[in-house]
């Protein structure tokens, strides 16, 4: 089942989210996040209505999914950046795949106009999966990060969604 998270998940996401940082290269960072600083995230994207969805199977969450801003400048507001983190004993059941499919669906609905997603080159899964639902290749941005003693190359995707039907300025 996939619903709406609420603060009680956040112990059970930062586990995730941690693990990824740990052990992948999903994520460009080094340190692994406290309670707080999840709680921090998860109370900003509220404050910036921007969803967190869990993946919840038998009573427990194992994966996530949000969207938020690609960069900070205005004219940007139609454009989008998400992330999907699965636990790692659920890899290759389809959550991710779920998760991403409704944060397609949110992003149409509130007519952001583009998806993008940032995926380190190696994570052979995101990208085959991100293809999958029809987000097209945009670019590498090779040596982005060094992590685990290695450079990493990072890769775009975006998938065009309907947008708004009178864009604006401003």
């Amino acid at each position: 089942m996939i619903r709406l998270a609420v603060e009680n998940d956040l112990p059970t996401i930062l586990e995730i989210y941690n693990d990824a940082i740990l052990n992948t290269t999903a994520i460009y960072t080094y340190a692994v996040q406290t309670l707080d600083d999840r709680k921090l995230w998860f109370h900003q994207k509220a404050d910036d209505q921007f969803p967190v969805l869990v993946f919840e199977e038998n009573n427990r969450v194992i994966g996530f999914a949000s969207f938020g801003p690609f960069r900070a400048w205005p004219a940007y507001k139609y454009t989008i950046e998400h992330s999907v983190y699965v636990h790692s004993g659920y890899f290759n059941h389809g959550v991710g795949t779920a998760l991403l499919k409704e944060i397609i669906k949110i992003a149409d609905e509130r007519k952001f106009a583009t998806l993008v997603a940032g995926i380190d080159a190696f994570n052979k899964t995101s990208l085959k999966m991100h293809e999958k639902l029809g987000f097209e290749y945009s670019g590498t941005i090779h040596k982005a990060g060094f992590k685990f003693g290695k450079w990493l190359d990072l890769v775009f995707y975006q998938l065009n969604l309907s947008g708004p039907e009178n864009p604006v300025d401003g």
